[in-house]
C-alpha cells in the first residue's frame, strides 16, 4: 500500500503557473504508475496526466496538452507543472498511484486532493 499527499495548490490569475507535488510513502515508489486527476464543482472527476513506473512515457488529457507537464523523481515525488492556467482549470487536483495500470481511467490509491483556483 502507498500513501499519497498532495501540495502546491492555491489561487492564481489566469495565465499564471503552479506546481503541484505528490509525496508518496509506504511501499516502494518505483512499482507504481502515477497520475493526476481533477474534479471541478458539479462535475465528475477527470483525467489530467499520467506517467509510467520508469518515468518515460507520459499521457495527457487534450485539454492540458502543451500547458501541463507531469514528472517524477527517485525520492517518491510526482509533480504536475501547470502553465498558462485558465479559469476552467479550477478544480481539486488528486494524485493517484496504481501498481498495474497506467492511471488514465482510474487509480488504485488516492490522495486527499489540493485545491487549485484560477481567477479570470
Amino acid at each position: 500500500q502507498v500513501q499519497l499527499v498532495e501540495s502546491g495548490g492555491g489561487l492564481v490569475q489566469a495565465g499564471g503557473s503552479l506546481r503541484l507535488s505528490c509525496a508518496a510513502s509506504g511501499r516502494t515508489f518505483t512499482i507504481y504508475h502515477m497520475g493526476w486527476f481533477r474534479q471541478a464543482p458539479g462535475k465528475e472527476r477527470e483525467f489530467v496526466a499520467a506517467i509510467v513506473k520508469a518515468g518515460g512515457s507520459t499521457y495527457y488529457a487534450d485539454s492540458v496538452k502543451g500547458r501541463f507537464t507531469i514528472s517524477r523523481d527517485n525520492a517518491k515525488n510526482t509533480y504536475l507543472q501547470m502553465n498558462s492556467l485558465k479559469p476552467e482549470d479550477t478544480a481539486v487536483y488528486y494524485c493517484t498511484a496504481d501498481p498495474i495500470r497506467v492511471p488514465t481511467l482510474d487509480g488504485r490509491f488516492w490522495g486527499q486532493g489540493t485545491q487549485v483556483t484560477v481567477s479570470a
